[in-house]
């Protein structure tokens, strides 16, 4: 087998047909990594993938005839976490999959099928907390906007929530670190991709992009918030625990202007 980095465009589709490029042309994985990752190796030679619909979706029915959804979403989530080396981790877990002839998906004694586990942990716990901590807010164009800076590539998992929480509403959900977001037109989300100014998201409505009737209602909130927090009672190492810092810069609760 020949030694290889394999690069792919950084999609769920572009890793399966990278997996399927592995056995395909019988190659050694050293790395598979994201376009953006590309790195050269000494001892092995970089191969760019091409994302391929056919070959993704062989690899993709094959690997879901030998797990459960429970498993694959625990894949899927993983893939999402974007750390470093995940994709080798994720072609180790098919490869253990496809060589055994029982289901081995939640097989935690292989170092790869607990180390997706874990991941696919820490994942749903950010999508989670990012359902509660986001806050919309009106602009002058009558959207509702929020912005979102999760440490893992959440925001494909929270639209299906969204779109059923707010249905009735025109919004957008924007992800800053990834430079992408959510867009609900009353019918469908679709992706979307914008030049925004940085200071857009940040806890307290900015007179620029906001509606007046917003402004006041974030000083409403920020009041009732602080009415309600008990400072006698405050436990602020369970509270960080529960509501980190780095998710405190958008939230209304926690803004200093308002």
């Amino acid at each position: 087998m020949k030694p290889t980095s394999l690069i792919y465009d950084g999609s769920f589709k572009g890793f399966l047909t990278a997996i399927f490029t592995i056995y395909e042309e019988k190659l050694e994985p050293m790395a598979i990594n994201p376009t953006e990752e590309k790195t050269s190796g000494l001892f092995s030679e970089n191969l760019e993938v091409i994302t391929d619909e056919l070959k993704a979706r062989r690899v993709l029915n094959g690997i879901r005839k030998k797990i459960s959804q429970i498993a694959f979403t625990r894949i899927k989530y993983a893939f999402l976490s974007e750390l470093p080396g995940m994709e080798l981790q994720l072609y180790k877990m098919f490869e253990y999959i496809f060589q055994s002839e029982e289901k081995v998906a939640t097989d935690y004694s292989h170092p790869a099928v607990l180390n997706i586990a874990k991941t696919a942990k820490k994942v749903g716990r950010e999508k989670h907390r990012m359902e509660a901590f986001v806050r919309f807010r009106l602009t002058k164009d009558d959207l509702y906007f929020a912005m979102i800076e999760p440490d893992f590539n959440v925001l494909p998992l929270i639209a299906k929530h969204f779109k059923s929480r707010y249905a009735d509403q025109n919004w957008i959900i924007y992800d800053q670190k990834r430079k992408f977001g959510i867009y609900y037109n009353l019918k469908e989300v679709e992706f979307i991709s914008l030049e925004l100014p940085k200071d857009i998201g940040l806890s307290g409505a900015n007179q620029e992009y906001f509606d007046a009737t917003e402004i006041q209602f974030q000083k409403l909130w920020k009041k009732y918030f602080d009415s309600t927090n008990i400072k006698s009672r405050a436990n602020t190492k369970l509270h960080v625990q529960h509501v980190p810092k780095r998710y405190w810069k958008y939230l209304s609760e926690k803004s200093p202007f308002a």
